[in-house]
């Protein structure tokens, strides 16, 4: 029986963690395509802005662009890249590791 209620404690804990990752992953891409819209627009504003004769490649035009993107990227990172640089268990062996130094503080 302690089986049975071990693998589904795990399981939705897995499910948990899975709706987690989506939440993460959804939000990052509504922040892309809020970037996108928003600079497309910046971009429209700006043409139509122009002097005659005037060029479109000032700094002033893509100072929103560029920080912004910065920050976008950091979002990135900070959603895909944990799975290659710390592996996919890690959260797990993690957690397990604090809890064995946990138990051994207590006992």
């Amino acid at each position: 029986m302690e089986i049975i209620m071990e693998r589904d404690f795990s399981e939705l804990e897995r499910l948990e963690r899975a709706r987690k990752r989506v939440k993460k992953i959804k939000g990052f891409y509504s922040h892309l395509l809020v970037y996108v819209v928003i600079n497309l627009m910046l971009v429209v504003i700006n043409v139509q802005d122009l002097e005659p004769g005037e060029s479109y490649f000032q700094y002033k035009n893509f100072f929103t662009l560029f920080f912004w993107g910065i920050g976008l990227a950091i979002h990135g990172l900070s959603v895909f890249l944990p799975d290659y640089i710390l592996g996919k268990n890690w959260e797990e062996r993690k957690i397990n590791e604090l809890m064995k130094q946990d138990k051994k503080h207590w006992e």
